[in-house]
């Protein structure tokens, strides 16, 4: 249930209000708005009369009920409003958003060694990238298959930010890992086969770094709204949703099928922001190109890119990485998308 003030509604009003509500046992967040100051309630709201609140005050302009399973991650929660999530990097506050600049999020797969992720790191800094990321701790189908080098990848990591300037995006695996991640990353990402481990979300939920929630390889958009609304509900507002890619039929041509049609829906669907990640949606990096163009014409606010200084020696996701090269004349033709929609930003100054 949401209670929605009229505009220039007095904030002694405002906290007249959420303290009554308290007082039923309800949980009130305030929103404020471009316009508006919107009352999210969370609790037990089902019995309660939307005209009953709306006699609170002559400064109510309506009462409305939140219909969707997921309340604090329905646009309804924040009566149409997007939100933005404001990061912190080394070079400033990069803010994801509706109504933000693209942000472009490229790196390996996984962090090798300090020359490779450092040199990747000032490559994809001059073309335009905002954030490095890398895998320090990497699941992986094959038990056997390369893991990461996890804690001391997260030192490489960290000296690559220092290098380049760029925010850091890495993943977590296990709860016991996130305070030292935390201490590097700048966003924690939970990864496809984690979006509904739901220990986990909570945990992720309770600490302030913004989360990058990728959805699962099987998930419906339904699941995996739900799964952000357990990250919102333990107290972090600032979730990022990530598209990589879902199981379907047809698994010889790309590895997974990237569902662009996520993009309107979503946006219809909740207020949060939504990146791309079309490097695991394809699996190939000659449809990565074509796939983040059409995701930028589509209204994403953010792409995830794959980008290895040597492809073919890769230890995990070599032939869905784009070489710097690749990835510096991809960003030339994303910017002319990216301008025609209005979300470009132009580069800073490249790193010496």
């Amino acid at each position: 249930m949401i209670v929605v003030m009229k505009v220039g509604s007095p904030e002694a009003e405002i906290n007249r209000i959420t303290d009554e509500l308290s007082s039923w046992g309800l949980t009130p967040e305030k929103i404020v708005g471009r316009h508006k100051v919107v009352i999210g309630l969370v609790g037990e709201t089902a019995d309660l009369d939307p005209l009953h609140i709306q006699e609170f005050s002559p400064w109510i302009e309506q009462v409305l009920r939140v219909e969707q399973p997921y309340k604090r991650a329905s646009r309804q929660f924040r009566h149409g409003e997007p939100s933005d999530v404001i990061v912190n990097t080394p070079e400033g506050p990069v803010v994801f958003g509706e109504n933000q600049p693209l942000v472009v999020v490229a790196g390996p797969c996984s962090v090798e060694n300090e020359e490779m992720i450092i040199e990747t790191a000032k490559r994809v800094k001059a073309a335009g990238a905002r954030f490095l990321r890398g895998g320090a701790y990497k699941p992986r189908t094959s038990p056997y298959a390369f893991q990461g080098h996890g804690e001391s990848a997260l030192d490489l990591l960290a000296a690559a930010s220092k290098a380049s300037g760029l925010g850091i995006i890495t993943e977590v695996m296990d709860a016991a890992d996130l305070d030292r991640i935390a201490e590097v990353a700048d966003v924690i990402q939970v990864g496809a086969r984690n979006m509904q481990n739901f220990s986990l979300l909570k945990k992720v939920g309770a600490q302030p770094k913004p989360v990058l929630l990728k959805r699962g390889m099987a998930a419906t958009i339904e699941d995996w709204l739900m799964a952000a609304e357990y990250i919102l509900a333990s107290g972090n507002s600032n979730v990022i949703l990530c598209e990589r890619g879902i199981r379907t039929f047809d698994r010889q041509y790309t590895r997974n099928t990237l569902d662009l049609s996520a993009i309107p829906v979503l946006r219809n669907l909740t207020h949060l922001p939504i990146m791309i990640d079309p490097s695991h949606g394809t699996g190939w990096s000659s449809y990565v190109p074509s796939m983040a163009k059409a995701a930028i014409a589509a209204g994403c606010d953010s792409l995830m890119i794959e980008v290895h200084p040597n492809p073919s020696k890769a230890l995990s996701d070599g032939p869905q990485s784009l070489t710097p090269e690749a990835f510096d004349s991809l960003m030339t033709e994303l910017s002319v998308v990216g301008k025609a929609m209005g979300r470009w930003q132009e580069p800073a100054v490249a790193v010496a």
